[in-house]
């Protein structure tokens, strides 16, 4: 039978919390007394996650596993999830029960009414250090301002899409994904859900600093052509600052204050050079971009599927 509901759970290394997830996940599904598929998508985990997965899948044929050859990343996870979801309404969530299980019920009632896409917003953020909530807030607020898409505030990857916006974004073509941006680009009627989301079940967050600058580095440069201006504008702000740095050793030299010749020299040798590096920076994060883009390889790669009736890979 046909699933109209479909859950895409991404894991990488979650030994400690897929068990867990699918202890809480399965009495929601089953109250709705409408058929569901959990997907789990396990993103070349190096711990025991694919084997617990595995045996869930042995023992519920509504749970379907994908493994991956390697580590793609999340996103590209989140991507194989929707490609190979069949459910009328799918519901994208994290493994680590920090977003509730329990507000799937009130996103499909708010589906129901018409909404083709349910945020979860998240009133109180658990588990999370002043730091990084600062900076997300900040990231919206700029992202909003440079690319006129606003994200929801305090608004993740937990949502529901209705197959419609399920279609649209796993026909967008873009290697390097930014979901929170993409759902904001295609529109659609959206409302959200709130919850108060938990501290980690168990674990320790896979989303390093490192990874989390390089998701957001993808929202901004697939979604804004604003660094792009950063040329004109460190031109000119450069400009200013060298004729106004002549203009200031003019009038010492009027005052009769000279100073050394290395003095006119040094500031403008370092202004143009500081200007050059971050325009070349620039320009070199859009070509290396536009290099990923040309090569067309596949966004990811699956060695396995578990429960599917099409074993055909989908990249």
């Amino acid at each position: 039978m046909k699933a109209k509901y479909s859950v895409v759970v991404p894991c990488y290394n979650e030994e400690e919390t897929v068990n867990a997830f699918y202890d809480a996940v399965i009495p929601v599904m089953e109250s709705l007394k409408e058929p569901y598929e959990i997907i789990f998508v396990n993103d070349g985990s190096r711990d025991r996650t694919e084997q617990l997965l595995k045996e869930l899948a042995q023992k519920d044929k509504n749970v379907k596993v994908i493994n991956f050859s390697r580590n793609f990343g999340q996103q590209p996870a989140i991507l194989a999830g929707f490609k190979e979801a069949e459910g009328d309404a799918v519901i994208d969530i994290d493994v680590d029960l920090q977003d509730p299980v329990e507000a799937i019920p009130e996103m499909i009632k708010k589906w129901k009414e018409g909404f083709d896409v349910v945020h979860g917003k998240r009133l109180v953020r658990k588990g999370e250090t002043f730091f990084k909530k600062k900076t997300s807030t900040m990231y919206t607020n700029f992202f909003e301002k440079i690319t006129g898409l606003k994200i929801p505030k305090n608004c993740g990857d937990f949502k529901l899409f209705d197959r419609k916006v399920i279609d649209v974004l796993t026909n967008m073509n873009e290697r390097d994904r930014f979901l929170r941006g993409m759902t904001e680009w295609v529109g659609f009627k959206q409302t959200y859900v709130e919850f108060e989301r938990k501290e980690r079940v168990a674990g320790q967050t896979k989303y390093n600093l490192k990874k989390l600058v390089k998701l957001a580095t993808n929202g901004i440069v697939s979604n804004s052509s604003y660094p792009l201006s950063f040329s004109m504008k460190f031109g000119i702000l450069g400009g200013v600052l060298s004729v106004c740095t002549f203009i200031t050793f003019i009038v010492l030299a009027c005052l009769k204050i000279y100073l050394p010749l290395v003095s006119w020299l040094f500031p403008t040798i370092v202004l143009c050079f500081s200007i050059n590096w971050v325009l070349g920076g620039l320009s070199n994060i859009y070509t290396a971009r536009i290099y990923s883009e040309v090569q067309d390889r596949p966004k990811y790669i699956i060695r396995e599927k578990i429960n599917f009736d099409n074993d055909d890979n989908k990249q």
